[in-house]
């Protein structure tokens, strides 16, 4: 079972495209545009605090190969003293910053300030190496800060870098595992919701069928497998 994604691999269909005007513009203007278009970036970290349903059962799966799942979505539960809880969630589609860095470099510093914090992310893929410094700063930066990292797929695990950055997060005190079906109930039942169907007019018209999680078949089986594989490289 190998895992080959390349988690900083952009995708091409998704880049901003260069349109061709059917009439002609001024010169200055078309400049104008095309300068605009050219320093846009291709895609966003995107923050919110619900998935569609569709989109968290292709992303999450934890599948041999991981062909076409070329973002991270990541769930986040954030404790504070007092019983506060803060959830939310972000995902990317690998071109300029990930999920992880987004949110270990500026969603959870804010909540970092005082007292000790639990943090326990759900993300769709293990970290790369850059993503997983980022955690491995924060952590030692912030001594209060209680850190669970529960990942459904292993990314990239058969690479050197990628094993050492995955020892170096739980050297610093991360809590890493892999998902299972329990974890996968959590989830949807906190994170996710019903996909919108919109009509002709683009107004929201009804939730898609599916409500309630079902598992894939192999949910499980490749759970383990992973799970063996990742008690190889942080034993």
């Amino acid at each position: 079972m190998a895992h080959r994604n390349n988690k900083s691999q952009s995708n091409n269909n998704n880049e901003v495209p260069k349109d061709t005007p059917e009439t002609s513009e001024a010169p200055e203007e078309e400049n104008s545009k095309k300068k605009e278009l050219e320093e846009l970036p291709p895609f966003e970290v995107v923050e919110g605090s619900r998935i569609p349903a569709s989109s968290f059962m292709f992303q999450f799966k934890n599948v041999e190969y991981s062909s076409g799942r070329n973002k991270t979505l990541l769930c986040y539960t954030i404790e504070r003293g007092e019983g506060q809880v803060f959830r939310g969630y972000l995902e990317d589609e690998h071109a300029s910053a990930h999920a992880e860095e987004a949110f270990f470099s500026n969603v959870l510093p804010q909540f970092l300030s005082s007292g000790t914090v639990s943090v326990t992310c759900y993300v769709s893929s293990s970290p790369c190496v850059n993503c997983a410094a980022s955690i491995a700063r924060c952590l030692r930066r912030s001594k209060t800060l209680k850190l669970r990292l529960v990942v459904a797929r292993l990314f990239q695990w058969e690479e050197s870098e990628i094993r050492g950055a995955l020892r170096g997060i739980t050297s610093a005190g991360c809590q890493l595992r892999m998902m299972k079906s329990a974890d996968y109930l959590h989830v949807w039942q906190n994170f996710v919701e019903p996909d919108m169907i919109f009509n002709e007019e683009g107004e929201s018209e009804q939730k898609g069928e599916q409500v309630t999680f079902i598992p894939w078949e192999d949910l499980e089986e490749n759970s383990k497998y992973y799970e063996e594989k990742l008690s190889e490289i942080i034993r």
